[in-house]
């Protein structure tokens, strides 16, 4: 009966960790596919991917990732990334896991870095329509870098609902400056009421 090469388990029983570091990016993609859906892997594959050069190898590691609840914390740390495939990778990855990624939003949405508020209204995407209508009206309402508000406004005119009429009313006289922003709300009104005002 012939042998078969195993890779020693790792930390927690984990095993095919050591063709994560391999120089072939076919092995590399072996080794993440090999780690299966093991909340274990979590760590492993996160501290792969954030050294990881090749797009094929981030992909499948994204993928991975997407589908184990527990993973949602640490990508959505990957949100203030300095490294865009990351930081794009990430959000995409939490949009394919909206149960997991709920929870997280509201401290997502209430973060210091203008930033992220607008990558987690990306985010925002994912959920149904009222609870991203509740969480985006809510943003709308104490938000004052308008850039966040127009990324909001765009998702709302999308996925809105009658409900964020209000709000995007309330948000169109606030930032004078800016007359983007009571254009992209007129937008977004019209789209949600199925009219042209």
């Amino acid at each position: 009966m012939p042998l078969i090469r195993r890779d020693p388990p790792g930390p927690g029983g984990i095993s095919g960790q050591g063709d994560l570091n391999s120089a072939d990016p076919a092995e590399r993609r072996h080794a993440v596919r090999s780690l299966g859906h093991d909340a274990l892997a979590v760590p492993l594959l996160m501290t792969a991917l954030e050294r990881e050069g090749d797009a094929a190898v981030q992909e499948a590691i994204f993928t991975a990732l997407e589908i184990i609840p527990e993973a949602a914390a640490p990508l959505a740390s990957l949100l203030r990334s300095d490294d865009a495939a990351l930081r794009n990778g990430a959000v995409e990855a939490l949009q394919a896991m909206p149960s997991a990624v709920q929870p997280l939003l509201p401290g997502l949405l209430a973060d210091g870095d203008g930033d992220v508020r607008i990558l987690a209204v990306e985010v925002v995407r994912c959920l149904p329509a009222g609870e991203t209508v509740a969480l985006l009206c809510g943003l709308l309402e104490r938000e004052t870098d308008p850039n966040v508000c127009l990324a909001a406004v765009e998702v709302l005119a999308e996925s809105g609902t009658p409900e964020a009429v209000p709000a995007l009313r309330r948000l169109a006289g606030r930032f004078p400056s800016q007359p983007m922003l009571p254009f992209a709300v007129k937008v977004a009104v019209e789209r949600i009421s199925g009219t042209a005002s």
